[in-house]
């Protein structure tokens, strides 16, 4: 053994000794397991073995290098071709010619030069050392000399990769720098132990290795990176650049792909790629299109196919396969988080163990004059691991949880096109969009806490034995502590959860009533009934917010206990030391509290991950449900391409069913034979099976048994009008390219010409969301003309009649059906009799099955059902005969004025969308554009949240409270400190330390106590405050504000905007407020014990300003924008669901699936910025606080020991380790918090909306029996919806005498419903007045005018409740008036019938009553209110004949004496009025009884024309 080396037994013998052989055993007993540890310890941590190790690694490589070489030449001398210009290729590999350099080249070709001469150097500083150890200077020497050479060949190397353009790094090459990493970390380790552990004169030979050892471990550390990757940095411009095109030149459009796609390793690591978007959105607020697209291997058409690759095959019989595919396709992405969140918690605690080395070193006890430089070096570099490690888990979480979102999305959807009808009813579009809104959120979240369940357990554990060193056995004490902090959590988690529920549910009440409220507001101002409303959606308010106060007083009791966990455990814990004799000293006690301080983290996230796994696996468990249901089989129907044959539909035998396992047949004994060209039309009564033939021939319904033969190319369009979201000519060409002269001809034969006319956009009109801003008609039509623009063989049309009147229905049979599609087989399902003598076919079904067929004339006399129908058309067309009309009689009565449309109205609402012809014009968008904020959310809103509830005073006293509290823990540790000192440990006084600590303790609980309960109030208060305020603006609101904000921008501020105001912003808003306070007493600490740290904190804090103010720029933009490109998926998935019938019959899954893969990319290159951003920002941050802790350590280590006390450096390292993390989370949090203040910006824009006149006017009030006679006068009523907008009534006069019935009939457009609306004051005259039995209705509350009129609007509408709530919501008739009024309108059976009686429950929409009861309970609430003047919106409408027939003749017996001013939109209506009102283009053109108007050339008589003439001509 060599003399320099420690003797065996020494335990620093592995570190120092020069020896190269293993030292003898010198205790027999020795174990297997020790002497294992000591060869592992002398092989790995030796200076000699290392060395050893590490030169035959670098000989190893150079010879193959060698061999490599010389092969190569050889082979290029030696072969036939051999020439001059041989010499010149690449030894690597042959390439395209251009080329170009990344910073991953320059970086790795920069560190290989670095170690060269670092190398070089070392090997110098070798051979010019004298040592008396003549072997170990030779082992030295060697050592160096080939670690230089090595660096220099890989040197020449890599500039050689450049010079022929290699793209990855030799295979050896990789190899060697991977295997050199270990080595040199090996080495590094040795260092550092010597370093803590060894006397000064031992370490004096180690000096220029341990130098050398920490400059090139990150040199390595990068090497290893650039190793594991393998590419060069070389890009090779020609070959690569049209892979990346094919693959992004679908998805990009103006953008440019992510920086993230081409970033260097260094450029990850500090997320240097996202400095161009971030300075764009800097200098301006970042708009769409500017933000970069994914990375090709993130986005979602790359990331579906790869789960669709994964899906266990069939032989599998995988049960949960949603779950086994995505940790088939992401479990190396969960190994690297996980190896993260390791290395996290290990560097993690490196802090709390050197405060006993920093402390011990400030006291003298010094093993090296370095030791303090070493000891903050190590500090350095494990808080530098620790940053970079936290926010590269962060960032790989949160992209594993997009990457999630990113395959389940697409797949969910092209699932969702597949779905058989009886599975999609199973689940609901409601159900099968929460899959994909919410269940994956769900599991995108997840990520994120998924490693804290494991690691839990394991960082108490370390913890815990570092506690043990400190203090002994009192550590069970702090263990029992923990335990109960930890069964608090658990319970309080559990607890939340309840009440979150509750609140959830009363916020699903709340918002199921604002909604109804919303949908049905015109009826609300027409009864008069907001109060009830108000007090109704109150109601759900209280109930919610009695949860909602619990919730968050119990979140608060939570905060309270995890805040007050570090300073409780430590009163226990000391005293139990103190009892057991355990001596407290600066460094014990501060290494204690810090250990405390970080258990915190994990204890408290632990329940909540926990909570989190349990709903993820709900999650995977309804999506695997959803992935294994049933899907719509495609051989039911055989199809034959092309037009062969003569026959285009043909069944034999079919059976068929809606529901895949039901035995219960819907279409039974199906035989049918439709030869090409043919026109077959399928009638019957409602429910008689007509759709479901059509659905049978689309291959929509299970065929049990028979055969179905299409032939040819298949066009449908549904009954129920399915139109997207986007323009008229999108919806139209459906897909396929524009062929202009096709185009033009199918908006002819669609009659749609005159309608897009009159849009000031025409084709270019945006549709709104379910089509709202179009007509029933127009819907209709529109949908036929995207079914004919496709030209295909077979057309199935199923009820294209219905919302069309009589003139458009004839036009579109006559240039549609019987024009553009003559050639076409055709088969039409309608209720319209008069085609039918036009038709080849007709097919009369009864129950499912066909009972008749044939021509028009053999079926009228051979059976019943077919006769039924042509009676029952007759008979209504008998009141129109009635008037007299002769056929062909006023057909030149000019009937179109220039403003009145093409078509009269029949479709529900159609007359409410039109009658305001400004409301499309201006604008393509019939709906305003939403005012968006831009840039900061302004003080004002600031000021507005903090002084809602208690004023500048509540502020004051949470601030006073939040520094009290902050001052009593600094006290608490201060005390510490001073108890610690070596000055009192003469004179200690267990008891009184242990009492002035325990009073602290309490005090500062007590404290926080106050100041959070104090916050919850403050924060309920406001949220109250606000929600009040907005419900009453929206209450007040002139239902113009309705007509021109749809429901959902309301609905979005009364939920998620409320519940941000509710939860999220007081907590945040405490938090942030806390952690500022905790900054400031660090700062504090720091300066008060390293006082040159002070000339840092300006800069730190304007660093912090500044890069806060340049990251929210950008991240407040894009937080906006994810949430505007989410809705777009989230529509699209519901558009698609409900229209899936369609996009199945056009064979148009794949344009879908393409579509929504745009959207979903769209969207997640926000959120992939977006989270980008913040880990840029986090990164930043806290390497600053971490450098900036770091110096003021080395200030302490400089300053004299006179200056610095050994217990305030502990004090000091105590509060500094958390400076970094505190620092970013205050200054994310306050930006999250400027991000949610948007919700209160919002809320407020609602709450000062112009409000409609008074409701009540005190000294104005109408006689209590008005109107007593109903005579109304209207004087030049003129009427615009908005100041510089054309008029909508033009000066109309007119007189209706007391209990006259007046029918108000004219075209689309022409002001029938306006006129209405101003009786009830929606829409307020702007010239003229309406005198009614005296009074001018202009100057009464609108309360006290609409509470007296009567009104049966057009739709049924009926409220969430009982029949007493919706016959009487107000509650101010007896129940004996009530059942009188039921008996009047022929319910009173039905209701009584019912166990609950008036109690009944009436649902959403009154969808448990029959369309005929609905309109009766209307009618009902009419005949309560016994007005005397009544207004019908076509009531009738919706019925059938028999119900029809009922409440005409109600109407003619109860409202004998009352003025009824009725709306017709059918003709027959009419013709029993005393008088008729024809309005055409804002005018009252004719007011007369219909049979003068009948005997002259009159606008009514040309209507009652067109509908007695609806079959003749055709």
């Amino acid at each position: 053994m060599v003399e320099g080396a420690v003797s065996p037994g020494s335990t620093n013998m592995s570190f120092t000794s020069l020896s190269c052989a293993f030292p003898e055993k010198q205790n027999s007993g020795d174990t297997f397991l020790s002497t294992l540890l000591q060869w592992l310890g002398f092989i790995f941590l030796s200076p000699c073995p290392q060395r050893a190790i590490l030169s035959f690694v670098d000989v190893v490589l150079l010879l193959f290098l060698l061999v490599f070489a010389v092969t190569k030449l050889w082979k290029r001398f030696t072969s036939n071709d051999a020439s001059h210009t041989q010499l010149h290729r690449p030894l690597i590999r042959k390439s395209p010619p251009i080329f170009s350099t990344t910073i991953r080249f320059k970086l790795t070709l920069t560190a290989a030069v670095v170690l060269t001469v670092l190398y070089t150097v070392a090997c110098v500083f070798a051979f010019r050392t004298s040592s008396s150890e003549v072997q170990w200077k030779q082992v030295d020497e060697v050592f160096w000399l080939v670690q230089a050479i090595t660096h220099a060949v890989l040197a020449v190397l890599i500039i050689h990769e450049k010079r022929f353009e290699a793209v990855t790094h030799p295979r050896s090459v990789r190899v060697y720098w991977i295997v050199n990493f270990f080595v040199i970390l090996f080495f590094a380790v040795s260092a550092v132990i010597r370093l803590v552990s060894v006397d000064v004169d031992e370490t004096k030979g180690f000096k220029v290795d341990d130098g050398v050892s920490f400059v090139s471990l990150p040199l390595s550390l990068f090497l290893f990176f650039v190793a594991v990757k393998g590419a060069t940095g070389v890009v090779l411009s020609e070959e690569t650049r049209p892979l990346v095109d094919e693959e992004t030149k679908l998805y990009e459009g103006k953008s440019e792909v992510t920086g993230y796609a081409s970033a260097s390793v260094l450029s990850k690591a500090f997320w240097i790629w996202i400095n161009p978007l971030l300075r764009k959105g800097y200098k301006s607020a970042l708009k769409i299109d500017e933000i970069p697209t994914l990375s090709p291997e993130h986005r979602a058409e790359r990331m579906s196919s790869v789960f669709e690759s994964k899906w266990p095959k069939s032989n599998e019989n995988s049960k949960h396969p949603v779950r086994v595919t995505l940790l088939r396709c992401f479990w190396k992405e969960l190994a690297f988080t996980a190896f993260l969140a390791i290395i996290r918690m290990c560097v993690m605690f490196v802090g709390p163990v050197l405060i006993q080395s920093f402390v011990d070193f400030t006291s003298g006890k010094r093993s090296s004059p370095y030791e303090g430089y070493y000891l903050v070096l190590i500090l350095l570099v494990a808080k530098f691991i620790e940053v970079m490690a936290t926010h590269h888990f962060n960032f790989n979480a949160q992209k594993l949880g997009m990457l999630i979102r990113s395959t389940l999305i697409p797949s969910l959807y092209r699932k969702g096109l597949k779905l058989s009808f009886s599975a999609r009813q199973d689940h609901g579009v409601g159900t099968i969009v929460n899959y994909m809104a919410v269940d994956t959120q769900q599991l995108s979240d997840m990520m994120l806490q998924l490693h804290a369940i494991w690691m839990m357990p394991i960082q108490v554990g370390i913890g815990l034995v570092i506690l043990y060193k400190c203090l002994g056995a009192s550590v069970i004490t702090a263990f029992f502590g923990l335990v109960c902090v930890f069964v608090y959590s658990l319970i309080g988690n559990r607890r939340n959860n309840t009440f979150q529920f509750n609140v959830m549910t009363n916020r699903d009440s709340r918002m199921k009533g604002v909604n109804e409220m919303l949908n049905y507001m015109r009826v609300i101002k027409f009864q008069a009934w907001e109060d009830h409303f108000n007090q109704r959606i109150l109601d759900f308010r209280t109930t919610e917010y009695g949860w909602l106060s619990k919730l968050m007083f119990s979140i608060s009791s939570t905060i309270v206990v995890m805040w007050s966990t570090p300073l409780m455990i430590s009163t226990i814990t000391f005293g139990t030391a103190m009892l057991l004799g355990v001596k407290l000293d600066a460094a014990t006690v501060f290494t204690a509290t810090t250990v405390f301080k970080l258990l915190q983290e994990p204890i408290r996230t632990f329940p909540q991950s926990m909570i989190s796994l349990s709903q993820a696996m709900i999650s995977l468990e309804r999506l695997d449900k959803f992935m294994l249901s049933r899907e719509l089989l495609n051989d039911s129907v055989e199809r034959v391409e092309g037009c062969g044959g003569q026959t285009a539909v043909e069944i034999i035998d079919g059976t068929f069913s809606w529901d895949d396992d039901s035995l219960l047949k819907d279409l039974k004994n199906i035989n049918l034979e439709i030869k090409k060209g043919e026109l077959t039309a399928i009638v019957g009564t409602v429910g008689s099976g007509k759709s479901s033939l059509l659905a049978s021939i689309l291959g929509e319904m299970r065929k049990v048994s028979g055969k179905v033969r299409v032939s040819g190319s298949v066009a449908y369009v549904a009954q129920t009008s399915w139109i997207q979201n986007g323009t008229i000519e999108e919806n139209i060409l459906f897909g396929l390219p524009m062929n202009r002269q096709w185009y033009n001809e199918v908006i002819k034969v669609c009659c749609l010409e005159r309608d897009l006319e009159l849009m000031d956009y025409g084709d270019q009109t945006e549709i709104g969301e379910r089509g709202i801003n179009m007509s029933g008609g127009q819907k209709q039509r529109i949908q036929l003309a995207r079914a004919v623009y496709q030209d295909c063989d077979i057309y199935l049309l199923d009820d294209v009649f219905s919302a069309v009147d009589a003139h458009t229905g004839s036009e579109i049979f006559k240039e549609c059906v019987r024009g553009a599609l003559k050639d076409k087989t055709t088969i039409l399902v309608t209720h319209q009799v008069d085609f039918l003598h036009n038709v080849d076919r007709i097919l009369v079904m009864r129950d499912g099955v066909i009972v008749q067929s044939g021509k028009y004339n053999d079926i009228l006399d051979s059976g019943m059902d077919f006769k039924a129908l042509v009676v029952a058309h007759e008979t209504s067309m008998e009141l129109v005969e009635q008037g007299g009309v002769i056929p062909g009689e006023n057909l030149n009565v000019p009937t179109k004025s220039p403003e009145a449309a093409s078509e009269l109205k029949v479709a529900n609402g159609e007359s409410n969308s039109l009658d305001q012809p400004e409301s499309s014009k201006k604008s393509s968008k019939l709906i305003k554009e939403e005012g968006k904020e831009t840039g900061k959310v302004s003080l004002d809103i600031y000021k507005l949240y903090l002084t809602e509830a208690f004023g500048w005073w509540g502020v004051t006293l949470v601030l006073v409270l939040s520094m009290l509290w902050q001052a009593s823990l600094m006290a608490s540790d201060y005390w510490l400190a001073y108890e610690t000192s070596e000055e009192r440990a003469k004179i200690f006084n267990p008891s009184l330390f242990m009492s002035i600590y325990a009073i602290i303790a309490v005090v500062s609980i007590i404290l926080v106590s106050a100041r959070t309960y104090l916050f919850t109030l403050w924060g309920l208060k406001t949220a109250q405050t606000l929600f009040t305020q907005i419900l009453r603006s929206i209450l007040h609101a002139p239902m113009s504000f309705f007509d021109t904000t749809p429901s959902g921008r309301i609905l979005s501020r009364a939920s998620t905007d409320q519940t941000n105001v509710d939860v999220l912003l007081p907590l945040f808003t405490g938090v942030v407020m806390a952690m500022y306070i905790t900054v400031l007493s660090i700062f504090i600490i720091t300066c008060q014990n390293s006082w040159p740290t002070v000339f840092l904190i300006i800069p730190l804090l304007w660093l912090n300003i500044w890069y806060r103010g340049y990251y929210l720029a950008s991240s407040r933009e894009l937080t906006r924008m994810d949430s505007i490109t989410k809705a777009p998926v989230i529509h699209y998935f519901s558009e698609s669901i409900a229209g899936v019938m369609t996009i199945r019959a056009f064979k148009n899954q794949n344009k879908f699936c393409e579509e929504n893969l745009k959207r979903v990319n769209a969207n997640l290159r926000m959120d992939f910025h977006n989270y980008s951003s913040n880990e840029w920002l986090g990164v930043r941050l806290e390497l600053l606080g971490s450098f900036v802790f770091c110096i003021s350590a080395m200030f302490m280590i400089i300053l004299p020991s006179n200056i610095i006390k050994p217990e305030n450096v502990g004090l000091t390292l105590s509060y500094g380790m958390s400076l970094n993390a505190v620092l970013f989370w205050s200054v994310y949090m306050s930006c999250i918090i400027e991000n949610k203040m948007v919700s209160v910006e919002r809320i407020k824009q609602f709450t000062d909306i112009p409000s409609e006149p008074a409701w009540n006017i005190k000294d104005r009030l109408p006689p209590s029996n008005w109107p007593g006679q109903g005579n109304v006068d209207i004087k030049g009523l003129q009427v615009r919806y908005r100041p510089n907008t054309p008029l909508v009534l033009k000066g109309i006069s007119l007189s209706i005498s007391g209990g006259e019935k007046v029918g108000v009939v004219g075209r689309t457009g022409s002001g029938k419903s306006t006129l209405v609306q101003v009786f009830f004051r929606l829409v307020e005259p702007s010239g003229g007045k309406i005198i009614i039995d005296g009074i001018d209705i202009s100057v009464l509350g609108l309360h006290d005018l609409r509470s007296r009129f009567g009104i049966i609007p057009q739709e049924p509408v009926l409220f969430e409740g009982t029949v007493r709530s919706n016959v009487d919501p107000i509650g101010q008739y007896t129940d004996d008036e009530i059942w009188k009024s039921l008996e009047r309108c022929q319910l009173k059976e039905v209701v009584a019938a019912k166990p609950e009686k008036l109690d009944s429950l009436v649902a959403d929409n009154g969808e448990n009553w029959s369309v005929g009861q609905r309109q009766l309970l209307c009618l009902g609430r009419v005949i309560l209110k016994r007005s005397r003047l009544l207004f019908m919106d076509e009531a009738t409408a919706s019925v059938d004949s028999q119900t029809d027939g009922v409440i005409q003749n109600i109407i003619r017996e109860d409202f004998a004496a009352c003025t009824i001013i009725s709306i017709a939109h059918r003709i027959p209506t009419v013709m029993d009025c005393d008088k008729v009102l024809v309005v055409d283009a804002g005018r009252a053109k004719e007011f007369d009884k219909p049979s003068n108007l009948l005997q002259r050339q009159s606008l009514f008589g040309a209507l009652v024309q067109e509908y007695a003439n609806r079959s003749n001509g055709i």
